[in-house]
């Protein structure tokens, strides 16, 4: 795994417990060239909040915790 990919997982480990206390949680699917791919799971596959919790809540904090870091992509399925 690499150096960046390590801090992604680690930074999305800071938010999973508010995922799961909502019935929801992350997976990380890949890190490339700046581009973080999850896959939201539980609750938030399927909610309609969820791209607001994606890009206000888990892209905002890997921005913020992970250098190089430039959007994250969900991946649906």
């Amino acid at each position: 795994m690499t150096e960046l990919k390590e801090q992604v997982e680690q930074a999305l480990g800071d938010i999973r417990p508010a995922l799961q206390a909502d019935g929801g949680d992350i997976e990380l699917v890949d890190v490339k060239d700046g581009v973080v791919q999850v896959r939201l799971q539980g609750a938030c596959a399927g909610c309609p909040m969820s791209q607001l919790t994606l890009a206000n809540g888990v892209e905002r904090h890997l921005k913020n915790v992970v250098p190089g870091v430039e959007r994250v992509e969900n991946m649906a399925g």
